[in-house]
């Protein structure tokens, strides 16, 4: 079975196809584009809705033609053809999903709506011989972050959520406090592996609570707060290499600690034995290094994608559709968007 997947959920235009594998075997991925607008929006310090959803508009077709010719693919070979659904920007979501369907339309396949959140849940298995399996999902983003309780494909219990702040949505506004490029999570992470962690006392919030929730936006507002006292005026381009690299180290932990200790409390609750980090922070080197280590402590398998596969991608689309394919789980054409779609019938931030 060869399936398409098409990404447009918010600056990333992505085209990847898979063919799938008989019973255990690895699936094959066959190519996996990817034209970032990475450049276009840091000129704004963050991301231009109507801007991505024109550049989605302008790439794509050109994105799907390179797609198929890497693959040695033709358009009639195609089984099944998914996009992304939601969450995401609802103009951007609509380029990919309506072009998905189209295509579905065109050839009479069928066509797999793909939640965004679940792509990036079961992307760590994307490149692994060996069927999906149970275990605990950490999915960390610039937009969301979840712990999940994977039972299978399309089978989810949400434990804890983003209440506002989401890791990497609070990286990237402290990197933007500090002057940084966009997007600013890489750009701390570089800086921090110069620095102390300790340097600075930032909070962990709800850290020692009995909730598995997730609240970074308290973390943002001490930062704003310390720069004031650290630069006059809270200029961070006044500040020495030392203290900004110091700074960068502490948010890094803070934020770092705060996801580890959330995910292992999940563990214990779980009784899971395998840990699946996914999501553009699971790319950060600190919070693989400290997951890697608490798991080798404690026993627990981890499973992390390749860096390729942390960002938004449709080789995560695609394989979750195979997925959800072999299921006998297929969209209507009439099917729309949803720029807050849900996953495991809970919305991902209050």
């Amino acid at each position: 079975m060869l399936t398409l997947g098409i990404e447009s959920s918010c600056d990333e235009t992505a085209v990847a196809l898979i063919r799938s594998a008989d019973g255990d075997a690895e699936p094959e991925l066959l190519c996996s584009l990817i034209s970032s607008q990475i450049p276009l929006h840091r000129l704004y310090g963050g991301v231009v809705p109507e801007l991505a959803s024109r550049n989605h508009s302008a790439c794509l077709p050109g994105l799907l033609r390179k797609a198929l010719d890497t693959a040695g693919a033709d358009i009639r070979e195609v089984d099944v053809f998914a996009a992304t659904a939601g969450p995401g920007l609802a103009a951007a979501l609509l380029v990919g999903h309506t072009a998905g369907k189209a295509l579905a339309l065109a050839a009479g396949k069928p066509f797999v709506a793909v939640n965004h959140l679940e792509g990036h849940l079961l992307s760590p298995f994307v490149r692994r011989p060996g069927a999906l399996r149970p275990h605990l999902g950490l999915l960390v983003s610039g937009g969301h972050s979840l712990l999940v309780d994977v039972h299978g494909a399309g089978n989810y219990r949400l434990l804890g959520r983003s209440l506002d702040d989401a890791a990497g949505e609070a990286f990237d506004k402290i990197g933007k406090m500090l002057d940084l490029p966009y997007p600013g999570g890489p750009e701390i992470d570089r800086l921090g592996d110069d620095g102390d962690p300790s340097a600075f006392a930032l909070p962990r919030p709800l850290l020692h609570s009995q909730t598995l929730d997730f609240s970074f936006s308290g973390l943002k507002t001490a930062v704003l707060y310390l720069l004031q006292k650290l630069a006059p005026g809270g200029d961070p381009r006044l500040l020495s290499a030392e203290t900004r690299s110091d700074l960068c180290a502490s948010v890094r932990q803070a934020i770092v600690e705060t996801l580890v200790e959330k995910a292992f409390a999940a563990l214990r609750l779980t009784r899971r034995r395998t840990l699946a980090a996914s999501g553009g922070v699971s790319c950060n080197a600190e919070l693989r290094r400290q997951l890697a280590e608490r798991c080798r402590a404690e026993q627990i398998e981890l499973i992390l994608p390749p860096a390729e596969l942390t960002t938004d991608n449709a080789a995560m689309i695609a394989f979750a559709a195979m997925l959800k394919a072999r299921a006998g789980l297929f969209s209507s054409l009439e099917q729309p968007v949803d720029p807050n779609l849900p996953l495991a019938g809970v919305q991902n931030r209050a």
